[in-house]
């Protein structure tokens, strides 16, 4: 397939006239007042595994997912989807014909961020997008990673990416040093051929690299993945936390731009589900199973781990790889 894919597309596509105002955009999708290997991620102690989203079309997201993102539809029936590559489940869509969507002041999901293995299948990837005219809503460099923003149908937002390698992340006393710069689209866009579109499918290293989630309390929401969970902090800035599982940049981030004081979530309304956090080190789960009972959490026992109910009703499940 022969495109015309030029800056000019890319911005229309990120409702951008410039790569400042592209930039702009992924700064607030970020939270950003305005003014690696790729695996890496998935080498850690404990790392993202899955996600669950409820959906009222079931059929438009699970489509959206295949032919956007890439993922190979692996199950689908009539009231679910699971979604992944190379025969790893990393999506499931819940169907949820009569939920209201969920409203971006409440707490629940920011974006799922989906990591790409190398930063030639991030370009290429973005060869894809914008040969079908996918909206995009930023791109941006964050010194350890490089990313594009776009929501799904329902607005559930998404972060495709590419790390840097770690060698390259600049530590200072426990903190990443992170940013959000304008993206070197003609550089990123050099790793490929521009004019065709060659992304048929997600490569198959693609992983959830980190999960995004709205909270109504930061100290809560640090307490909680911090304390309890056992996630290490890696950055701190106005409104926004991130934490991370070996030294990786962030597993997790957490935010109250749009939800401070926001209170337990509906569990009618579409949204975040559930997401797992997996690990390969018994004592690992041992020792959170031991955290959160000792702090009265809600559990559920699942064959190979346990589900928890975060402070907002987000419910995680921490499992045994």
């Amino acid at each position: 397939m022969t495109i015309d894919l030029t800056r000019r597309t890319l911005l229309q596509l990120a409702g951008a006239t410039s790569l400042a105002m592209a930039a702009g955009a992924a700064a607030r999708a970020e939270g950003v007042p305005q003014g690696a290997g790729p695996t890496f991620a998935s080498r850690t102690p404990m790392r993202v595994g899955m996600v669950t989203l409820r959906v009222k079309n079931l059929d438009k997201v699970a489509d959206y997912y295949r032919d956007v993102i890439g993922l190979a539809v692996m199950e689908r029936s009539a009231t679910a989807a699971k979604l992944g590559t190379a025969g790893i489940a990393l999506l499931v869509l819940e169907a949820r014909p009569d939920a209201e969507i969920e409203p971006r002041n409440a707490a629940g999901l920011y974006h799922t961020a989906f990591l790409m293995p190398t930063r030639k299948d991030l370009a290429r990837w973005l060869v894809h997008a914008a040969s079908h005219r996918v909206p995009l809503s930023g791109f941006a460099d964050h010194l350890v990673s490089e990313s594009v923003y776009l929501d799904d149908p329902e607005g559930n937002g998404i972060e495709i990416y590419a790390d840097r390698d770690p060698s390259q992340w600049q530590w200072s006393e426990g903190s990443v040093k992170m940013a959000t710069d304008e993206l070197n689209i003609p550089d990123l866009l050099s790793l490929t051929n521009p004019r065709v579109a060659d992304y048929a499918r997600a490569p198959d290293g693609l992983r959830v690299g980190h999960m995004h989630l709205r909270v109504g309390d930061l100290a809560q929401a640090e307490s909680f993945y911090h304390g309890t969970i056992g996630l290490d902090p890696t950055r701190k800035r106005s409104g926004a936390a991130f934490l991370s599982s070996g030294r990786y940049h962030h597993h997790l981030g957490l935010n109250v731009w749009q939800s401070q004081g926001a209170g337990r979530r509906d569990d009618a309304t579409t949204g975040l589900a559930w997401f797992s956090l997996v690990t390969a080190k018994q004592d690992i789960l041992a020792a959170q199973e031991e955290r959160l009972r000792k702090g009265g959490a809600q559990l559920t026992t699942l064959a190979n781990g346990v589900e928890a109910i975060d402070p907002w009703g987000t419910r995680v499940r921490l499992l045994k790889a």
